[in-house]
């Protein structure tokens, strides 16, 4: 067993949504209840195969890449088909693992207008396999690859399931997130031909870079390149008009991708490939990296207080943690990185769930109007209990998993690496903890005007509005325990990122 995983587990893991998608292309559209079943089972499949994987990494060598494949695939280039796992990637991909079955168990009756199930699901399986894909890749091109793999899926989920403005709203994702791929993929040849060809492996790259002796000027502006390609993708101020709109237009297993996994693609990829390979220019963009980051605390959380629509709100609010995830990895530190990465998987818990209630509301009122909603402890209690934990969570109560998202991101800035500004990380600073009294705000005012109070005389007698059912019991359970768990034994995630944090910014000590 240890030898097949050793040699195939991670193939199998990326690749098994994959052959369950084209198992579904042969049955007919109409017979729903097969299609929902098979693409269930396969997601749990490839969650057993990642259980199967994590019962055997060896958690002592958290720095190594464990499970190492490498062989070659684009030989003309020197591209390699290289995957592995590290502590890095692991939290990610099990949030991956466990975030893709709760959504199709979800769907088993919220399959949105048009009721296609089959292509819909089709669509979460393909995304499966490229985020997956995306999280153990270790060649670049291979990276890409995975990376652009999640846009056609994402896009027609927005474009067809979505709401009255999804062609707007699908249209723009796609073009911002092509635009800064495109961008990314040219800063990739740079550093390819900058290096002497040799290789797209990205722990030789960054030994390359350092034999090379690249001019400092040449590296920030491959760096620049991936900049923009990652920052459209978290996505960071001024980049991030798209998220709002995707959100809004989205259906609500979109949005939860989106919102869970989709957005730690841009911060995986600034820890993973750009800080790594070009720690020199890292220095040089940081105090902009966090400029950036502050401003889209304080701007996503303003933009919160100016919404009228529920999920609107939950994506501006995204903006706002979003930045606090960037502000650690602008740090350049392993207390900032770490608690960067921990920000990703709580922001991926807390604000999913978040898009998870929204759109029970809205199957519920049929609207997400704020002003129109009120009462939803009144009407479906349990419901707004767990509408209220998670905004308790998502503004840093301490205890829940959102604080050691934000804190340790705030704290790291005190004391960012040798070359970067402390006074000024020590201005973000502030900066950053100011905007946690102004999560605190936005949120609170969202859970007062929706959940306190009593319903309106639109949805006082209305017999479609309910408490919970058994797939959101089922679906949204692991979210809040683990929101639990988390909150209160944060060295779960923090114990295994550690490791390989602190040995991707060796670099940075040449």
């Amino acid at each position: 067993m240890t030898e097949f995983l050793n040699d195939w587990g991670i193939t199998v893991l990326v690749f098994l949504p994959l052959v369950g998608a084209l198992l579904m292309m042969f049955i007919p559209a109409k017979d729903e209840e097969s299609h929902k079943l098979i693409a269930l089972l396969t997601t749990v499949a490839t969650a057993l195969v990642g259980i199967a994987l994590f019962s055997e990494f060896d958690f002592d060598r958290t720095a190594d890449l464990q499970f190492d494949v490498n062989t070659s695939w684009i030989s003309v280039v020197n591209a390699n088909y290289h995957v592995a796992i590290d502590g890095m990637s692991l939290p990610l991909i099990a949030l991956t693992l466990l975030v893709v079955p709760l959504v199709i168990i979800y769907s088993w009756n919220h399959i949105p207008d048009p009721g296609n199930a089959k292509m819909f699901l089709m669509l979460i399986l393909v995304l499966h396999t490229g985020m997956l894909g995306s999280f153990v890749a270790q060649d670049i091109v291979l990276f890409f690859v995975f990376f652009e793999v999640v846009l056609l899926p994402m896009y027609f989920m927005i474009g067809v399931w979505g709401g009255p403005d999804r062609l707007y709203a699908s249209i723009k994702f796609f073009l911002y997130t092509l635009f800064g791929s495109a961008l990314m993929l040219v800063a990739f040849l740079a550093l390819y031909w900058n290096t002497g060809s040799q290789t797209f492996d990205m722990q030789e790259l960054a030994s390359l870079v350092a034999e090379r002796d690249i001019p400092l000027g040449t590296q920030v502006l491959i760096f620049g390149g991936m900049f923009l390609g990652f920052g459209i993708k978290v996505p960071m101020f001024p980049f991030h008009t798209w998220l709002p709109d995707a959100h809004t237009q989205a259906p609500t297993q979109g949005s939860v991708i989106l919102a869970a996994v989709l957005l730690k693609l841009g911060t995986y990829g600034f820890v993973r490939i750009a800080i790594p390979i070009l720690p020199e220019a890292a220095v040089e963009w940081a105090p902009w990296i966090g400029l950036l980051a502050v401003i889209g605390i304080i701007y996503g959380a303003l933009g919160c207080l100016a919404q009228t629509d529920m999920k609107r709100l939950i994506a501006f609010s995204s903006v706002a943690h979003m930045g606090y995830v960037m502000l650690g990895i602008a740090t350049l530190t392993p207390f900032g990185i770490n608690a960067a990465i921990f920000g990703m998987v709580a922001h991926g818990l807390i604000t999913g769930m978040l898009f998870f209630i929204a759109g029970s509301v809205k199957d519920r009122y049929h609207t997400l109007e704020i002003k129109r909603l009120g009462g939803l402890l009144v009407q479906a209690p349990k419901m707004g209990w767990i509408l209220g934990f998670c905004t308790m969570a998502s503004l840093g109560l301490p205890g829940l998993a959102g604080f050691w998202g934000e804190f340790p991101a705030i704290l790291a800035a005190y004391n960012p690496a040798d070359g970067v500004s402390t006074s000024l990380f020590r201005v973000y600073m502030v900066i950053a903890a100011i905007g946690t009294v102004f999560a605190a705000g936005y949120l609170l005012w969202l859970l007062q005007r929706t959940a306190f109070g009593t319903p309106s005389d639109e949805f006082a007698d209305d017999p479609e509005i309910t408490d919970m059912n058994m797939t959101e019991w089922i679906a949204w359970t692991p979210f809040l325990v683990l929101i639990v768990l988390f909150g209160f034994v944060p060295g779960i995630i923090f114990d295994i990122t550690d490791g390989a944090v602190v040995e991707s910014l060796k670099t940075l000590a040449r």
